[in-house]
Protein backbone atom coordinates (compact mmCIF):
# COMPACT_ATOMS: atom_id res chain seq x y z
CA UNK A 1 0.00 0.00 0.00
CA UNK A 2 1.35 3.41 -0.95
CA UNK A 3 0.02 6.52 0.72
CA UNK A 4 0.03 9.98 -0.83
CA UNK A 5 -0.60 12.88 1.54
CA UNK A 6 -1.50 16.34 0.29
CA UNK A 7 -3.11 19.58 1.36
CA UNK A 8 -0.38 21.07 3.49
CA UNK A 9 0.79 24.63 3.15
CA UNK A 10 1.38 27.95 4.85
CA UNK A 11 -1.50 29.47 6.80
CA UNK A 12 -1.90 32.20 9.37
CA UNK A 13 -2.86 31.39 12.93
CA UNK A 14 -6.59 30.91 13.19
CA UNK A 15 -6.83 29.59 9.66
CA UNK A 16 -7.80 26.19 8.32
CA UNK A 17 -6.36 23.45 6.17
CA UNK A 18 -7.67 20.12 4.98
CA UNK A 19 -5.21 17.29 4.55
CA UNK A 20 -5.93 14.29 2.36
CA UNK A 21 -4.24 10.92 2.19
CA UNK A 22 -5.02 8.55 -0.65
CA UNK A 23 -4.05 4.90 -0.57
CA UNK A 24 -2.92 3.16 -3.73
CA UNK A 25 -5.40 0.40 -3.15
CA UNK A 26 -8.01 -0.53 -0.64
CA UNK A 27 -6.36 -1.87 2.46
CA UNK A 28 -6.88 -5.59 2.50
CA UNK A 29 -7.73 -6.08 6.15
CA UNK A 30 -10.22 -3.35 6.93
CA UNK A 31 -7.55 -1.30 8.66
CA UNK A 32 -7.76 1.70 10.89
CA UNK A 33 -5.83 4.81 9.88
CA UNK A 34 -4.20 7.71 11.61
CA UNK A 35 -2.41 11.03 11.40
CA UNK A 36 0.86 11.84 13.13
CA UNK A 37 3.06 14.91 12.96
CA UNK A 38 6.65 15.83 13.61
CA UNK A 39 7.91 19.31 14.36
CA UNK A 40 11.55 20.26 13.78
CA UNK A 41 13.73 18.88 16.56
CA UNK A 42 10.85 16.99 18.16
CA UNK A 43 9.63 13.43 18.26
CA UNK A 44 6.81 12.28 16.06
CA UNK A 45 3.50 12.59 17.88
CA UNK A 46 0.02 11.25 17.49
CA UNK A 47 -2.66 13.56 16.14
CA UNK A 48 -5.81 11.59 15.31
CA UNK A 49 -7.00 8.13 14.43
CA UNK A 50 -10.09 6.54 12.97
CA UNK A 51 -11.26 2.94 12.92
CA UNK A 52 -12.09 1.17 9.67
CA UNK A 53 -15.81 1.82 9.84
CA UNK A 54 -15.22 5.44 10.78
CA UNK A 55 -17.41 5.49 13.85
CA UNK A 56 -14.60 5.43 16.36
CA UNK A 57 -12.21 8.38 16.41
CA UNK A 58 -9.63 9.58 18.91
CA UNK A 59 -7.60 12.76 19.10
CA UNK A 60 -4.58 14.11 20.87
CA UNK A 61 -5.62 16.50 23.63
CA UNK A 62 -3.83 19.34 21.88
CA UNK A 63 -6.09 19.14 18.81
CA UNK A 64 -9.44 18.12 20.31
CA UNK A 65 -12.23 20.43 19.23
CA UNK A 66 -10.14 21.87 16.39
CA UNK A 67 -9.28 18.89 14.18
CA UNK A 68 -11.62 16.33 12.65
CA UNK A 69 -10.51 13.04 11.11
CA UNK A 70 -12.69 11.26 8.58
CA UNK A 71 -12.37 8.76 5.76
CA UNK A 72 -14.05 7.80 2.51
CA UNK A 73 -13.56 4.08 2.16
CA UNK A 74 -14.89 4.02 -1.41
CA UNK A 75 -12.22 6.55 -2.40
CA UNK A 76 -9.48 4.97 -0.23
CA UNK A 77 -8.95 8.42 1.25
CA UNK A 78 -8.31 9.71 4.76
CA UNK A 79 -8.90 13.35 5.69
CA UNK A 80 -7.87 15.71 8.45
CA UNK A 81 -9.80 18.96 8.72
CA UNK A 82 -7.75 21.39 10.77
CA UNK A 83 -9.40 24.55 12.08
CA UNK A 84 -8.23 27.30 14.42
CA UNK A 85 -4.65 26.45 13.60
CA UNK A 86 -1.90 27.53 15.97
CA UNK A 87 1.82 28.01 15.39
CA UNK A 88 2.46 24.92 17.52
CA UNK A 89 0.59 22.86 14.92
CA UNK A 90 3.49 23.41 12.55
CA UNK A 91 5.18 20.24 11.35
CA UNK A 92 5.23 17.48 8.80
CA UNK A 93 2.00 15.53 8.90
CA UNK A 94 2.06 11.83 8.12
CA UNK A 95 -0.80 9.49 7.42
CA UNK A 96 -0.54 5.83 8.26
CA UNK A 97 -2.40 2.53 7.97
CA UNK A 98 -2.83 0.51 11.14
CA UNK A 99 -2.18 -3.20 11.48
CA UNK A 100 -5.74 -3.80 12.66
CA UNK A 101 -9.22 -2.49 12.05
CA UNK A 102 -9.00 -0.34 15.15
CA UNK A 103 -7.29 3.01 15.24
CA UNK A 104 -4.42 3.65 17.64
CA UNK A 105 -2.36 6.46 19.10
CA UNK A 106 0.67 4.16 19.15
CA UNK A 107 2.88 4.56 16.08
CA UNK A 108 4.17 1.01 16.53
CA UNK A 109 0.73 -0.27 15.60
CA UNK A 110 0.96 1.14 12.07
CA UNK A 111 2.39 -0.72 9.11
CA UNK A 112 2.34 1.72 6.21
CA UNK A 113 3.30 5.39 6.22
CA UNK A 114 2.90 8.22 3.73
CA UNK A 115 5.69 10.61 2.77
CA UNK A 116 4.33 13.52 4.78
CA UNK A 117 3.00 16.95 3.94
CA UNK A 118 4.33 20.18 5.47
CA UNK A 119 2.02 22.39 7.50
CA UNK A 120 3.32 25.78 8.59
CA UNK A 121 1.26 28.09 10.76
CA UNK A 122 2.52 31.65 11.09
CA UNK A 123 1.74 33.82 14.10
Amino acid sequence: VQLQASGGGLVQAGGSLRLSCTASRRTSSNNGMGWFRQAPGKEREFVATIAYRGGDTHYAESVKGRFTVSRDIAKNTLYLQMNSLKPEDTGVYYCAVARSSAGSSNAERYQYWGQGTQVTVSS
